[in-house]
């Protein structure tokens, strides 16, 4: 089997650092499992890894694409896939850092995607049904006709809720297929290390991470991508913290409003993330406040990978 690291946990909580610390110590490369860092441009809202963090490391699935275009769990798993198998033929064990829950779960477990294709008409129409009805109306609809979905998804994710009725009124399937392993193994050789911490310590970093954005720049960073033509509605400008500058920027809100509702969505997306990752028996946990430096805790989990694939602990 392939082998393969992962670093995950909520956002905010230090996987970046983790990782890039990781690949140096293993002298190997770091695949991002994020939905947000494909895109071009977008820098400061999606607290992409500095020029400099990415300069000693090969970081991949990062800046691929321009803002306007569209992702998948489907892209993702394919080019993840392409990338571990590449790294692992060069003798190195690759690490995937951080990611959207789904699209780790999906590339671990080995998940097929139905393929079906786009239907433009069908799309237009429901959103006009979430327009005129609420976002929870559709995502009313997907229970009836597939509630494991609809149970994986938050109703105002209503991108995936569309594409999760698109699929089942065209061909009648459900979005997730099957997996390519049986159901308790993985499909590849892996450690999943997850970082998590105590909340109210997670909540504030995450409230410090936004105003650093603001400081940063973030305001500045959406209006040229605005600017530059990237529609309002694209999938990338619909991520956390673009959607709200957004708003200030129609004059539809004020900034400290703007930001607050960006600390909100943030929180609200870490608490969904660790539910998430709930579902996911195989992480082995670590919590950054157990340790008394960053140091033993990058000890203490080379360890427990060392352990796992049988690497020399020096």
């Amino acid at each position: 089997m392939e082998r393969l690291i992962a670093v995950i946990g909520p956002t905010a909580v230090g996987k970046t650092k983790v990782s890039i610390d990781l690949a140096k110590i293993l002298n190997t490369e770091i695949i991002s499992g994020d939905s947000m860092l494909v895109y071009q441009e977008m820098n400061i809202g999606t607290a992409k890894p500095s020029s400099e963090e990415q300069s000693n490391i090969a970081h991949h699935l990062i800046d691929i694409l321009e803002p306007q275009a569209d992702f998948s769990v489907v892209d993702f798993t394919e080019l993840a896939r392409q990338h571990i198998t590449t790294i692992n033929t060069k003798g190195k064990i690759p690490i995937l850092a951080g990611g959207t829950g789904l699209y780790v779960k999906a590339l671990l477990e080995g998940y097929q995607f139905n393929t079906t294709p786009s239907d433009e008409k069908l799309r237009a129409q429901l959103d006009n049904l979430a327009k005129e009805h609420g976002n929870q109306h559709l995502h009313d609809k997907l229970a009836e006709v597939s509630p494991d979905t609809a149970a994986r998804l938050h109703p105002n994710d209503l991108r995936r809720i569309i594409r999760a009725l698109e699929i089942f009124y065209l061909s009648g399937d459900t979005i997730s297929q099957k997996k390519l392993t049986d159901q308790h193994s993985l499909l590849y050789d892996t450690v999943v290390i997850g970082l998590t911490m105590e909340r109210n310590l997670l909540y504030e970093r995450i409230n410090q991470r936004v105003d650093l954005m603001i400081s940063q720049g973030l305001v500045n960073e959406v209006s040229r991508l605005l600017e530059s033509g990237i529609p309002v509605h694209s999938q990338a400008m619909q991520g956390i913290g673009y959607k709200e500058i957004i708003k200030y920027l129609q004059k539809d809100t004020d900034l400290p409003t703007a930001i607050d509702s960006i600390k909100q969505a943030t929180r609200n997306f870490a608490k969904r993330q660790l539910t998430w990752y709930r579902k996911m028996p195989y992480i082995t946990w670590f919590n950054v406040n157990d340790f008394a430096t960053h140091n033993d805790m990058m000890e203490t989990i080379y360890k427990q990978i060392a352990g796992k694939l049988n690497l020399r602990i020096e």
